[in-house]
């Protein structure tokens, strides 16, 4: 039996301790000097679009935006015109219902999977590879984490439904937009559309759910035809869950995020843009000794757009952003310090990564038959940190230096329409990449003098791809086949993490390789009246995967990275098919392999095989429907080997889950969905996990477990 030291706080107790705790400011200076400005730019513009609305709300653009019809609720999500890419819109309700933050809206894409740690902020998975080699941007910039363990995921910053469109291009199939992304490139973006005439759009949705849930998002433009404004807020809780076995889990999670943007649009094809954001927020974590007290980002950003501009130079764009992630966590703020541990006192860690970059591109048009895109990226990284333990305050303490990391590229992507049925699609890039060491001890409170202090670390990494597509004249088919090859350089966790290097390295950052992955990815798609059908699979060799090993010692487990060899295989595929009019049956299938070449052992953390079953019946205004995921058990594990933030310590058990959900479109603007998730209230853990924490009575390589049976209703509104 699972005992609790500490029960699940209030929401607003948990806030007023966080707050006390925490001498730190709520919202940064800088934020609460740019956002009241932005905000209010776009509350102008918005009195004067109503104002002048007024008199057309029978307009053609009133009749067009009740034209709009809102979308079902999604539970598989498909590609749309080729396997290789896939687009949604995050704004679409999705069951089961996902957190809020990023990896939890992925997994309802085949071939994507988190590394779970409760109930929020895991870590996105995409065909078994982790990290860095999934590229991730958020309106075009990344904001990257801070803490050594991940506990704050890029993903974990992200409010998806704040945004309007999320593309994914699987393997490493483009080159446009960042190094690495080995695995797939992933873009959440805000696209907004250019007034025709002063006006107003509003997106909002209230959620409420089991376990405390409770979100509420807003999304507000507002503007004329050549200047608008637009905010975007949300907030989101969730208390402690139960699991199948109706055992507390360890999960409260609470987070609010806030975005405002001015633009200007002096005719259709012009853009300038200024944004500015922030947000915070709180998790207790069942799978770690410490929890995050506070997960504060700000970003800021300039960026300008011109197409059309000419008939061989079609469009230039640039954008230069900063970034900055400031996590704190703690092992007292949401639970009680752990005597028998190896933190058995109050211990507190802030860690900061200051992330500033540029991106410019060009876009050229070279009749009708070719199309190149050609740029350059640059991206600087500072991370630094402090700590306190007892009664001592983190806060008091001076910032000390981890590491200063950057990154320059230059990329071309070139597009050759072959024919009216076939394209052919290359790319190359080149990354000069350099880190250095600026800690002056290693060893935590048992420091030793750093033997790499100071010492730099640069490489010189190519990348590129080439692609064939076509569409076929006898069939409604579309398939390509494409190889691609990606060098990446060691990321911040993989280099500064790990508490050793390879064999006879005196530390990870003077010797774990750059990585290097070459795959072939194939794949088509069938498209028809009734059925749609699409496969995507791939095969690759990877020299130099970066792998951790984890093994224990006298201060608990310690772990090493080094590089191996690695195949990898694996693929995705599903079928949406319409028998009747008001009904839509729809399945997708994923697995993903891989193996050391050295040893023959597989590799870690590789999520199972999983298939997705859904249905979906509309009639006039009602529609119903569920989804049954199953996931396979999953006996190809590499005990004690994995990843910075989890390992493989056994096999791990199928199971099903079977969900449910109904929706009523009230109007052409408003619509309600009611759901519940795990219906059975199946007891079950997800192959990439986290061991349970013995601070609240696990024992050891306990899994935590999944919610049980979960209600929720959303209402959202769109005008």
């Amino acid at each position: 039996m699972i005992h609790f030291p500490l029960r699940a706080q209030s929401a607003s107790r948990n806030a007023s301790r966080i707050t006390r705790n925490t001498p730190s400011r709520r919202l940064p200076l800088m934020l609460k000097l740019t956002m009241p400005a932005l905000a209010a730019s776009a509350m102008t513009a918005a009195c004067a679009a109503t104002g002048a609305a007024r008199a057309d709300d029978a307009g053609p653009a009133a009749q067009a935006g009740a034209a709009d019809l809102l979308p079902p609720v999604e539970v598989v999500a498909s590609p749309l015109r080729t396997p290789l890419v896939v687009v949604t819109n995050p704004k679409t309700p999705r069951q089961p219902l996902p957190a809020s933050d990023g990896a939890d809206y992925l997994k309802t894409i085949p071939g994507f999977a988190s590394i779970r740690s409760g109930g929020t902020n895991g870590d996105a998975v995409l065909r078994g590879m982790f990290g860095s080699r999934l590229n991730i941007l958020a309106n075009g910039m990344p904001t990257l984490g801070a803490c050594p363990g991940r506990m704050d995921a890029p993903t974990s910053y992200i409010a998806p439904e704040s945004y309007d469109k999320l593309t994914v291009v699987k393997g490493p199939q483009t080159v446009l937009y960042g190094p690495g992304a080995s695995a797939g490139t992933v873009l959440f973006e805000r696209t907004t559309r250019r007034f025709d005439k002063p006006g107003m759009r509003f997106d909002g949705s209230l959620v409420g759910g089991s376990y405390g849930r409770n979100d509420q998002n807003i999304d507000v433009t507002a503007g004329t035809p050549d200047v608008y404004g637009r905010v975007t807020a949300n907030h989101a809780h969730s208390d402690d869950y139960k699991d199948g076995n109706g055992r507390t889990v360890p999960s409260q999670w609470d987070k609010w995020n806030a975005d405002a943007a001015l633009g200007w649009t002096p005719d259709d094809h012009t853009r300038v843009e200024l944004t500015a954001g922030g947000g915070d927020g709180y998790a207790r974590y069942a799978g770690r000794g410490m929890d995050g007290a506070h997960f504060r980002r700000e970003t800021f950003g300039l960026s300008f757009d011109k197409q059309h501009i000419g008939d061989v130079l079609e469009r230039i764009e640039a954008r230069v952003y900063y970034n900055e992630a400031d996590h704190v966590m703690d092992n007292y703020t949401l639970r009680m310090p752990d005597p028998t541990s190896s933190m058995p006192m109050r211990m507190a860690s802030e860690v900061r990564r200051r992330t500033l970059g540029a991106r410019a591109a060009a876009t050229f048009r070279f009749g009708d038959d070719f199309k190149l895109v050609a740029g350059v990226d640059a991206q600087s990284n500072r991370l630094d940190s402090r700590s306190a333990m007892g009664r001592q305050d983190y806060a008091d303490k001076p910032w000390n230096a981890q590491t200063t990391m950057w990154n320059t590229g230059a990329f071309g992507e070139l597009t050759w329409y072959a024919s009216d049925a076939s394209r052919v699609i290359g790319g190359a890039r080149v990354d000069y990449a350099s880190a250095r060491d600026k800690r002056p001890t290693t060893g935590g409170m048992m420091g030793k003098p750093n033997p790499t202090f100071d010492d730099d670390r640069s490489r010189v990494l190519p990348s590129g791809f080439i692609r064939y597509e076509r569409d076929l004249a006898a069939l409604p088919v579309t398939w390509y086949a494409g190889i691609g090859h990606a060098e990446r350089f060691p990321d911040y966790w993989e280099l500064f993490s790990a508490k050793r290097g390879p064999a006879g390295a005196v530390n990870a950052f003077s010797a774990v390789k750059p990585e290097k992955t070459t795959q072939l990815d194939i794949g088509a798609q069938y498209r028809s009246e009734r059925l749609d059908a699409w496969v995507s699979a791939y095969a690759g060799y990877v020299q130099d995967f970066i792998l951790f090993n984890y093994a224990a010692g006298m201060m608990g487990s310690t772990t090493q990275a080094t590089n191996v060899n690695a195949q990898i295989m694996g693929g995705e595929a599903g079928v949406a098919w319409r028998p009747v009019a008001p009904l839509r049956v729809e399945t997708s299938l994923a697995y993903a392999w891989g193996r050391n070449v050295a040893t023959g052992d597989p590799l870690p953390q590789m999520p199972p095989l999983e298939a997705r079953f859904g249905v979906e019946y509309t009639r006039g205004a009602w529609s119903a429907g569920g989804l049954w995921r199953v996931v396979a058990s999953q006996h190809r594990y590499a005990l004690n080997e994995g990843n910075v933030v989890g390992k493989d310590f056994g096999p791990s058990a199928g199971f099903g889950v079977l969900s449910l959900h109904a929706q009523y479109n009230v109007s052409k603007t408003v619509q309600l969905s009611v759901g519940v998730d795990n219906v059975l209230n199946k007891a079950y853990t997800e192959h990439l996990n986290l061991a349970g924490n013995a601070g609240f009575g696990y024992a050891a390589n306990t899994p935590v477990t999944e919610p049980g049976r979960t209600a929720w209703v959303r209402v959202s509104a769109k005008m």
